[in-house]
């Protein structure tokens, strides 16, 4: 039935005059003009209360306090903004009151648009199509699969940053809110714990199984609702592989409830049984394709590749500003470690320290994995129009123009990075600089893929098989992966490595996640998950040039080493966040993280 009969008169001159008003639509409002009939019955001022939700979600991937990649706090980076948190915390030096990757107050206000949007966005009084019947419910079944999704992905980052393990053993979560609490309200937040762990999973997982129920697959064709140009919004395979995400992360040592909350060895593998089969799951159901190699055409995409799930996107310079060179305009923030250029294998899938390695520690970049010159730029590789020179020039007493003795703002380990980056000719030229677009890819399908490896491991050992998860185990898997990146027909080494065991086994998985994830902002949790060393020091790399010869030293794991940066994260504590200050101040029902009371 046509909606026209609805749109009278006075509903006409109420909207002639509204939008001859200079308020803008989608303006956030106190709550007062929010619940207003009126402005609720508006359809673009009440999509817009949840699209404040997507707005939100940080666009770039540099974005954690002061502009880095979350990678300068782990193993794979130094940074050289020395003012930022993310430096202060390599060094120990956060608290409940300086934590550089707090999101508490972010989140719950992005639960309280979506919460008033479920609440007053999808009355009978608010028409989204006055044509169509069918059109105005396919829009309003998007919404609520969006509003779903949305509270899920805002679940999941508060679980990423503050689940852990109280001082007693528990495994907590955050505090789940389903529903807007108004400022009159507010005095119920101060006597209510934070859920356990899985009672956050749990809710999480309602979310996504119910934004998977409204969602489309993804968006195409000329429908305004469910059409193309609705690309970039929360899809089912986006709802599918933040399921995964979350299973993963649940399943994870360092988030397993101890001493007399302790879980049995049976309920772990059922946790990463569980992960298994949602990562299956979000391959088949979700329609998600097979695992490809990421390429270099990724980077910068025009358009979105099918193997970004969920993703925001700019155009901008910023990202090349902060990264770049100086010589080339930059800032040279970010850069790459040692540590992590060694974690890449030959070019036939063996660590460059194994005996049958094809690695030379004196000529470091030839016969390597593809993927490192997708993630680094190194000395002598061409940036822009010259050869990058990160060396000493010990025959006349000088460094090349960008080493670390040339400019204070050069690199601190004689890599700088790749990954992201434009490679637009002189793109940063003071007199007429340009932009590039980039994605921010938030959810890839090859994390699903190295979920499901990791989860069938743990589950069922490299061979073994887990009902419901599919027909290949986690060795099929990730040789398959390892394989398509370094182009060979087979792969020894992996299989070696399979022979070995599961533990082994399992250190390939989360060396091969830390290659292909390098810069986006993965590691920093794989590593607190996992429960692995964080004070490892930073190693980098320098290059002196005498006469006709060029020496790397730090190349080789039995030569001379060049420590960058000492980590001071020895303590326990560093693998959970401390709780705000101010919410453990209003609220004495919040435990902390264990080895954070009082701080």
């Amino acid at each position: 039935m046509s909606r026209l009969t609805l749109f009278t008169t006075g509903t006409f001159l109420a909207f002639l005059w509204f939008f001859s008003s200079c308020e803008k639509i989608l303006d956030p409002k106190p709550d007062d003009q929010f619940t207003d009939e009126f402005a609720w019955g508006l359809p673009e001022k009440a999509e817009g209360v949840l699209m404040n939700a997507y707005a939100n979600i940080m666009t770039q991937w540099d974005h954690y306090d002061g502009d880095n990649f979350l990678d300068v706090a782990t193993d794979n980076a130094v940074t050289n903004d020395f003012g930022s948190g993310l430096y202060r915390l390599v060094y120990g030096g956060i608290c409940n009151q300086t934590y550089p990757l707090a999101n508490w107050d972010l989140a719950y206000e992005q639960f309280r648009y979506i919460h008033l949007f479920m609440e007053n966005g999808l009355g009978d009084n608010v028409i989204y199509s006055v044509v169509d019947d069918d059109v105005d419910a396919t829009h309003r079944r998007r919404l609520l699969g969006e509003a779903y999704f949305l509270r899920a992905w805002w679940g999941m980052e508060l679980l990423r940053t503050y689940g852990g393990v109280a001082e007693d053993g528990q495994a907590l979560g955050y505090i789940i809110i389903t529903e807007n609490i108004e400022s009159g309200q507010a005095d119920a937040l101060r006597t209510m714990p934070r859920n356990t762990y899985e009672e956050c999973v749990q809710q999480i997982t309602q979310d996504a199984d119910s934004a998977i129920k409204y969602l489309p697959l993804v968006y195409q064709g000329p429908s305004r609702v469910t059409g193309s140009a609705q690309y970039g919004r929360a899809t089912k395979k986006a709802a599918w592989a933040l399921r995964s995400r979350l299973h993963t992360l649940a399943a994870s040592p360092a988030y397993q409830p101890q001493g007399a909350y302790a879980i049995s060895a049976d309920s772990l593998g059922r946790k990463w049984e569980r992960a298994a089969v949602t990562s299956y799951r979000a391959i088949t159901e979700g329609e998600l394709g097979n695992y490809q190699p990421l390429q270099e055409h990724h980077l910068t995409a025009p358009t979105t590749p099918s193997e970004f799930i969920f993703r925001m996107h700019f155009s901008n310079n910023h990202m090349e500003l902060r990264n770049f060179p100086p010589a080339f305009f930059g800032q040279g923030k970010t850069n790459p470690s040692q540590n992590l250029v060694d974690a890449f294998p030959d070019s036939n899938g063996y660590p460059i320290d194994h005996p049958q390695s094809v690695y030379d520690p004196q000529n470091p970049y030839v016969n390597r994995d593809p993927r490192l010159d997708l993630t680094v730029y190194y000395n002598g590789r061409t940036f822009d129009d010259r050869p990058l020179e990160i060396y000493y020039d010990k025959l006349n007493g000088r460094y090349g123009q960008d080493a670390a003795g040339y400019h204070h703002r050069n690199t601190r380990t004689g890599y700088y990075l790749r990954k992201w980056l434009a490679t637009e000719h002189d793109m940063l030229n003071p007199v007429q600089p340009t932009n590039a677009r980039h994605m921010h890819a938030l959810l890839r399908r090859s994390e699903v893929y190295f979920n499901l490896a990791e989860a069938l491991n743990e589950a069922a050992g490299v061979f073994g098989f887990v009902e419901g998860a599919g027909p290949n185990p986690s060795y099929n898997i990730l040789s398959s992966i390892r394989s398509q990146n370094l182009d060979i027909p087979s792969d020894p080494y992996a299989l070696s490595v399979a022979l070995s065991g599961e533990e082994q086994f399992r250190d390939l998985i989360l060396n091969e996640r830390r290659i292909e994830f390098a810069f986006e902002n993965m590691r920093y949790y794989d590593m607190r998950r996992w429960l692995m060393p964080l004070d490892e020091a930073i190693r980098g790399c320098e290059v002196v040039k005498d006469d006709n010869s060029v020496i790397y030293h730090g190349t080789d794991s039995g030569g001379l080493e060049v420590t960058i940066e000492k980590r001071a994260l020895s303590d326990p504590r560093f693998y959970y966040a401390p709780l705000p200050l101010e919410e453990l101040l209003k609220n004495p029902l919040l435990k902390d993280n264990k080895g954070w009371t009082g701080q």
